[in-house]
């Protein structure tokens, strides 16, 4: 059993250095906090815009109403949900197997050529937020 002791110029790190990434660290740890202190401010204004707002409508109405009318003071969202739900619901009837069948092409039928061409091609598609498509 070596009793050795470890050499000096390898365990010890220069104080430069280190000093260095204490303050990396520092800002790093800044950068976190002010991005969490955003995301909590900005859920605490929403939260206390919406309690706000359902002291005025009731909530109810709010979600199952059919007309929206600000010159009344109605506020019926139903109609905006249920066409946000059928247009969802038709493009997922029209990518789903499109994203399926593609997906098993490339991977079970298509040649390395066409692989090689194809698999591009779509990874960049899929990259672009469907926002654009639409």
């Amino acid at each position: 059993m070596s009793t050795e002791t470890p050499d000096p110029e390898i365990t010890s790190r220069p104080s430069g250095r280190a000093a260095r990434e204490r303050l990396y660290r520092y800002i790093l740890a800044l950068c976190a906090g002010v991005s969490i202190l955003v995301t909590v401010s900005i859920v605490a204004l929403l939260a206390r815009d919406a309690i706000d707002f359902f002291r005025l409508v009731d909530p109810a109405s709010f979600f199952f109403g059919t007309e929206f009318l600000l010159s009344r003071g109605q506020f019926g969202v139903l109609p905006l949900l249920s066409g946000t739900l059928l247009v969802t619901v038709i493009s997922a009837l029209f990518a789903l197997p499109t994203g399926v069948l593609a997906a098993v092409y490339l991977s079970e039928y298509a040649s390395d050529r066409a692989r090689s061409v194809l698999k591009p091609g779509l990874e960049i598609l899929a990259g672009i937020p469907t926002v654009v498509y639409g």
